[in-house]
């Protein structure tokens, strides 16, 4: 290290100065010898003191720069080896080189050097080899640490976090949750009751979930007479979880010591810090539940994302003719309103979407307004496809129908959008209708899914219905008479029923006969509903030999697969799970094959014993509870089976929960 006064910026003024000091002194030694001779002395003695300053600094700088660097090293040893930070060295085989001691303790060894990374952890291994992410919580021997890699350097760098993340964890244990409890039927059930029976069963209801409550250790109070707020946390909704909810299936079972069936639905609010929104998150939660037919759970968190419980039983019709008339004069009016109005249903659409369609066209000309159905002929199951080629027989009902496109130049932003047979936007022939007019009706009888169309200004669901084909028949019961329903028009609506009620045996109510009852005195031809629904032998056996090819295995579960070389029909599929379900022993059947547009599709049908509908939920499809499909994208026939399977495996998980 080079002096201070080495330096040329330094160095050269002093010597200059010394330089000028000498020869001053010898210029006045030539005239004042004595003043000379002092001048000299003064000059020596001040060079000498200089010089010997600068050495005295100089070892003590040196001295200093010494004691610094040894401590410096010896602290570097100290915290290299001491400090509680882990620091691990390995090679290209995943070996270690090195590791301080710390971590060797962490691994409760003496020393790491040589051990392998398998030997030490596996998620350490997957960590390393991954080659994305550059730091990790692992858990080792119980203890959470936080992994830091140099991958040039192949150096990792482990810090203990374990108090980090059980705080972590607590503070997510602890973290607010609200629910709303709502007896279903509750107004129903007791309409007939005496006020002794009446408080009776009160009573026993709030001791059941008092009991709960207190059992689980939430905050439970009684808001009206078919309405409980429940505050627990993260920690409880777990334990709850992990039960299945079994409160649903309590409070149904000892009601049915009163000869009813009472049932519950819960709506959860998680995920969130804010009250107002987390009340928000549980009051939507219970409206999905009981959109879906009640007597299950639904739990939405701050992230959009819904899990549900329950949902093991049919639901019971509560839907009336009150509310058919009220939503049937609410539409009146929408239809009054707007300039236009175009009616669309979901994509590859079957009769009950096309019958509903025709259904609500009726409607709006009754209504002596302009309406349009959107559909796409190209992509039409079998029967749909006999239903068009019959509709192209009558021009002025023909007319009406129109292609996408056309619908997208018609539409504007006062015209009425009526959606049928689905509430899903992914689902409908055509998406970006939904975005070009704020004024949209939903008409469906399915049980309502996480997705659902934003924002629309009237919904009729009726998941106690049949098919939408019964629900738009009574809404029609309720227009002006200035139309009468034309034999095609009653016959496309009575086809929507029989198909999506397997000809009147399955989610059969007198409401259903109702509507059949109506549609055959408005001229419905029963034996074009035959000629409608009829298949081709080609059709015949390929069911045939898929029922053939199926297994079922020992808890009475059908699963049959179409050829990959062949597409088939979805309606097809639908028929042989049908048919799969009437055999001995099966209590649900699941049919998967490729279709028209190369997706695979995944039919699934029960007896009511397994919610088919939560199943197909877990593969991004839905339904009801006995009668549900999915499809799925970029996958194969077997890639399908596992998925499926593994979703069956899921549900069925610690008995037949949801």
């Amino acid at each position: 290290m080079s002096h201070f006064y080495e330096r040329k910026a330094y160095r050269y003024p002093l010597y200059i100065f010394i330089l000028l000091s000498a020869a001053f002194a010898i210029c006045l030694l030539y005239f004042q010898w004595i003043l000379g001779i002092v001048s000299l002395l003064l000059l020596g003695f001040v060079l000498y003191y200089v010089i010997h300053s600068q050495r005295s600094l100089y070892a003590e700088l040196e001295q200093y720069i010494s004691n610094l660097s040894y401590r410096i090293k010896k602290v570097g040893e100290e915290a290299l080896m001491e400090m509680p930070i882990g620091i691990m060295l390995i090679n290209d085989d995943y070996k270690v080189e090195w590791a301080n001691q710390f971590l060797a303790s962490c691994f409760k060894e003496q020393t790491l050097v040589g051990y392998s990374l398998y030997d030490l952890a596996d998620s350490l291994v997957a960590f390393v080899k991954q080659g994305q992410a550059n730091e990790e919580i692992i858990n080792i021997h119980g203890k959470q640490f936080k992994v830091v890699i140099r991958r040039e350097e192949k150096l990792l760098y482990f810090f203990d976090v374990t108090e980090q993340v059980e705080l972590q964890k607590r503070y997510e244990a602890e973290r607010l949750v609200l629910a709303i409890i709502f007896l279903d039927n509750y107004d129903e059930i007791t309409q007939g009751m005496d006020d002794q029976a009446k408080s009776q069963m009160n009573s026993h209801v709030t001791s059941i979930l008092n009991q709960w409550a207190n059992d689980y250790g939430i905050f439970l109070k009684r808001t009206s007479s078919d309405r409980f707020i429940a505050v627990l946390n993260e920690h409880i909704l777990e334990q709850l979880e992990k039960s299945k909810f079994s409160i649903l299936d309590e409070v149904r079972e000892q009601t049915m010591k009163y000869n009813v069936q009472l049932t519950l639905s819960i709506g959860v609010g998680t995920g969130v810090s804010s009250l107002p929104e987390l009340g928000a998150l549980a009051q939507s939660s219970l409206d999905l539940a009981l959109g879906r037919g009640g007597d299950q759970v639904a739990i939405k968190q701050g992230n959009g994302k819904v899990k549900f419980y329950g949902g093991k039983t049919n639901p019971m019709e509560k839907r009336t003719r009150v509310r058919a008339r009220v939503i049937s004069h609410a539409l009146r009016e929408l239809i009054a309103g707007s300039d236009k109005v175009l009616i669309m249903g979901h994509k590859y659409p079957d009769m009950d979407a096309l019958g509903a369609a025709i259904g609500i066209l009726k409607v709006v000309q009754s209504n002596q307004k302009e309406g349009y159905i959107v559909i796409d002929t190209a992509k039409t199951d079998a029967g749909a496809q006999r239903l068009i080629e019959e509709l192209k027989t009558h021009s002025e009902l023909w007319s009406r129908c129109i292609k996408p496109e056309q619908g997208l130049e018609l539409v504007t932003e006062d015209t009425l959008l009526i959606v049928v047979d689905t509430h899903r936007p992914s689902l409908v022939v055509e998406e970006r209708l939904l975005y070009r007019t704020d004024h949209i009706v939903v008409i469906d009888h399915h049980r309502r899914g996480e997705e659902f169309i934003d924002a629309p200004i009237l919904v009729y669901m009726e998941p106690y219905a049949s098919s939408t084909s019964e629900l738009v028949t009574e809404l029609l019961e309720y227009q002006p008479k200035r139309l009468k329903l034309t034999m095609l028009e009653a016959t496309a609506l009575l086809a929507g029923i029989v198909v999506d009620t397997k000809s009147f045996t399955f989610r059969t109510g007198s409401r259903t006969f109702d509507a059949a009852s109506y549609l055959r005195a408005q001229g419905a031809d029963t034996v074009l509903v035959q000629k409608l629904l009829k298949e081709s032998i080609t059709n015949y056996v390929k069911r045939a030999k898929m029922i053939e090819n199926a297994s079922i295995d020992s808890r009475g579960i059908a699963i049959a697969k179409g050829d990959p070389n062949e597409t088939y029909d979805q309606v097809l599929i639908a028929q042989t799970a049908d048919t799969l379900l009437t055999l001995s022993g099966v209590i649900a059947s699941f049919v998967i094959s490729k279709r028209a547009d190369q997706t695979i599709g995944i039919s699934a049908r029960s007896l009511g014993d397994i919610n088919v509908q939560l199943i197909m939920e877990r593969l991004g499809g839905g339904g009801h509870l006995t009668n549900a499909a999915a499809q799925l994208s970029d996958i194969t026939i077997e890639e399908a089976e596992q998925q499926l399977r593994a979703a069956i495996d899921d549900y069925l998980e610690g008995g037949k929960p949801s």
